[in-house]
């Protein structure tokens, strides 16, 4: 069950041919990186003029935020050539790279979590500026650009999403002239999506080059006037996006199209997990307030959420989760037993599973071995003793890398190791291959190619028409149409009715999306139903 694609289609009008005639902004020639178990880049060319929103595109693992890093001097070429408006320059860190003019938002945030957003801002400004003149600016540049930023809110408490906005706030008060962007929609809303293309292309417009991954093939075609397309390290082909096809993009990235997805009509069993009137106050000074949340979650089915981030997401989760223990007796229970005060490590032996939406630092410890990873959340191979059987603990990180399609150096890889797609898949696949009776995941394909969120996706279907009781957190309206059987929406805290994706609409989810559930839905635009 899919739904149309607002990027594709809702937005303003897509580019205008590439400017040809304009200067080169960037130009990398034989470019190459070699780590201790793979080339990430091999002898890669890339040309980008002034003016110009050029994508990058490639599967996870193909190398495009290693050469993004080495355009912003994070990490060192091992060869080649970088020439920036034209002259030939060794970009040796970040802090050079911005005196050329060069910004970045990281796919993976780089926010100090116990500084506020404008005191993060202001460690890569200039610092003849004073805190609170960051903070004006700050305000500003959020509210032009529709990005829903709070200059005084610690990083901590804010969400993945929130700290996105976070991170292009910042790229965009040092007035790039090139602004590199490592998958900069994937926790914002459609809506938020549509705002940002109007922001790159006033910036391009105004002479600003842009370089832009995704893994949105709708997002690269109606944005980006030209395309890079790498895989295994090397340049594949160079493409104008608008004369392509998804199927054709997915094509030159991976070697083949997605598998679709079978989508049955869910044959839906007893209820597993139930909240009740849940009544939470927020436990940071900037959090959300839940409040009468209820929900039921059967056997066979799929239940999505939808919403934009920081209306309470996070809360829910924990509370779900156990992270959270200070749910009111009886308001959560699992197949009628009552978690409300259980720890995380009871509802996992409950069968209640979960794969939170940060990857690293949560999900996984980014300095341990992905063997050492599964221990987080799988126990097979601990004795009462307490004594762990190493061999068995790396049988079972070797079967998630096989099973799941996992790029990484074996079972000792540290978590760090790997792209954020393949950890992604890791991390998914430890909690599916656990056979729960209850999942939840947020966020399950942030970040992810396109085969690699088809097989995720499957895996959920496969895992929900198995029995198990699936919940997914997502930001992307797309995906929730496409495997969820039924929505909600989340709203400053509360949670919507109940609706039959058959019967969801983009314009409808987004008007529940501003908490307005209780009014009359607004009349659907032709061809905009879920099908």
């Amino acid at each position: 069950m899919t739904a149309s694609t607002p990027t594709a289609e809702t937005t303003a009008a897509g580019p205008a041919a590439r400017p040809g005639g304009a200067t080169l902004r960037l130009q990398l020639t034989g470019i190459s990186k070699q780590y201790p178990a793979v080339r990430a880049n091999d002898r890669v060319d890339l040309s980008v003029r002034a003016g110009e929103i050029h994508a990058v595109l490639g599967e996870n693992g193909a190398g495009k935020s290693t050469l993004m890093k080495i355009i912003y001097g994070a990490v060192q070429p091992d060869e080649g050539e970088i020439r920036f408006n034209g002259r030939p320059v060794r970009i040796a860190s970040p802090a050079q790279a911005r005196r050329l003019g060069i910004a970045m938002v990281y796919q993976h945030f780089s926010l100090f979590d116990t500084l506020t957003a404008a005191e993060n801002v202001w460690l890569g400004l200039d610092k003849s500026l004073a805190l609170p003149d960051v903070t004006r600016r700050i305000t500003e540049v959020a509210a032009t650009y529709g990005l829903d930023v709070d200059p005084a809110r610690p990083v901590h408490t804010l969400s993945v999403g929130e700290r996105q906005r976070v991170e292009i706030v910042r790229a965009l008060l040092t007035d790039p002239q090139l602004l590199i962007l490592d998958e900069p929609t994937s926790v914002l809303t459609p809506q938020a999506v549509d705002k940002l293309f109007v922001t790159l292309r006033r910036l391009a417009d105004g002479g600003t080059s842009i370089l832009y991954i995704s893994h949105k093939l709708d997002e690269i075609r109606a944005l980006c006037h030209h395309c890079t397309v790498l895989r295994g390290g090397r340049v594949t082909g160079e493409v104008d996006p608008t004369q392509e096809s998804n199927a054709s993009l997915s094509r030159l990235m991976i070697g083949a199209e997605p598998p679709a997805l079978a989508h049955r009509d869910a044959a839906v069993g007893a209820v597993r997990l139930a909240v009740k009137d849940l009544q939470l106050a927020r436990s940071s000074p900037f959090g959300t307030d839940l409040q009468g949340i209820a929900l039921e979650l059967r056997a066979g089915e799929v239940l999505g959420i939808a919403g934009v981030s920081g209306n309470g997401q996070a809360e829910l989760m924990a509370a779900l989760s156990g992270e959270d223990p200070r749910a009111a007796p009886g308001s959560i229970t699992l197949d009628g037993a009552d978690i409300a005060r259980a720890s995380p490590r009871r509802r996992r032996r409950l069968g209640l599973h979960f794969v939170p939406e940060e990857r690293l630092g949560r999900g996984a410890v980014p300095t341990l071995s992905l063997a050492q990873n599964t221990l987080l959340t799988r126990t097979e191979a601990v004795a009462r003793s307490g004594w762990i059987a190493t061999r068995q603990v790396e049988a079972l990180a070797a079967h998630l890398i096989a099973r799941f399609k996992v790029k990484a150096g074996g079972p000792r890889a540290a978590a760090r190791s790997l792209s954020g797609g393949n950890l992604q898949k890791f991390l998914v696949g430890r909690e599916i291959d656990a056979n729960p009776r209850v999942l939840i995941v947020s966020q399950p394909t942030w970040g992810v190619d396109v085969g690699a969120a088809a097989q995720i996706r499957g895996e959920l279907l496969a895992l929900r028409d198995a029995g198990c009781a699936v919940l997914v957190v997502s930001e992307e309206l797309e995906e929730l149409f496409e495997i969820c059987d039924r929505l909600q929406v989340i709203a400053r805290g509360r949670l919507s009715p109940s609706l039959a994706t058959r019967e969801a609409t983009i314009e409808r989810i987004g008007q529940w999306m501003s908490g307005l559930w209780d009014q009359p839905a607004a009349p659907a635009a032709a061809g905009s139903a879920a099908s």
